[in-house]
């Protein structure tokens, strides 16, 4: 059913993680890709691996997030399908976190989601239509401790996407929030840095679900690829759970 044979997509944080699946499994699927991220070696790594086209971008910056969309409109022809993905965390309470991490948060988890969206959706209402993912998180539904702007960022995300369903439905342009659970990433490797805990047993508590285990990047990037596809063309506007049952 999920077949993105001829589609043009933008992935961001593509260098690594749920990026780096989400772009290796589209391209799978037929998907021409954009990967797009800070980190140059692993971004050229992931594009070759997905046999697409790397993209040095800040997703916080206008600029950088312009020369990604124009790389896949002379590249490929246009933009289909947009993954937000590109995200960071600060783990702290309203009380310890500084002011540049709490911009940092918002910067890149919220203002890169206005930049690309604003930019790629012309290019899909033109072309009939098209598929935003936007990547919010377990957080963005409920709350989490030691993590106030994460959970502000992603509750930004999860409502913008709404938001953004409603004013762009007319133009055929679905746009949807995969809220993925603790996944096996650099990003959750890192949260157990900053709380000084070691990985092993921040893992085994991140593992503490119903089904048993943390997410795996490929388990976020099936989930993206089925709502970057046709098979999900009645699906607009929704806030999707990948999660082990955790948020349940």
């Amino acid at each position: 059913m999920i077949d993105l044979t001829g589609k043009r997509a933008i992935v961001t944080g593509a260098a690594s993680g749920i990026g780096r699946a989400t772009a290796k499994l589209l391209a799978e699927l037929g998907a021409s890709v954009v990967l797009a991220d800070l980190d140059r070696e692993r971004g050229r790594a992931a594009a070759e691996e997905a046999q697409g086209t790397f993209v040095h971008c800040d997703v916080s910056r206008r600029a950088d997030c312009e020369a990604a969309v124009d790389a896949a409109v002379t590249r490929y022809g246009g933009v289909d399908v947009l993954f937000n993905n590109a995200g960071v965390i600060r783990r702290s309470t309203v009380l310890d976190i500084s002011e540049d991490d709490w911009d940092l948060v918002m910067a890149v988890n919220v203002r890169s989601v206005l930049l690309l969206s604003r930019l790629v959706i012309p290019h899909m209402a033109a072309a009939g239509g098209g598929s935003i993912v936007n990547a919010g998180s377990g957080w963005g539904i409920r709350g989490g401790g030691r993590a106030v702007s994460y959970c502000a960022s992603k509750g930004a995300v999860v409502n913008m996407t709404r938001a953004m369903a409603i004013d762009h439905g007319p133009d055929n342009v679905r746009v949807n929030c995969v809220c993925p659970g603790d996944t096996a990433t650099g990003m959750l490797a890192d949260e157990a840095r900053q709380l000084g805990e070691s990985a092993d047993a921040f893992y085994d508590d991140a593992a503490d679900r119903p089904l048993g285990r943390i997410g795996q990047p490929r388990d976020i990037a099936q989930t993206v690829a089925f709502l970057a596809s046709d098979a999900s063309g009645f699906v607009s506007g929704a806030v999707l759970a990948v999660d082990g049952a955790g948020t349940a």
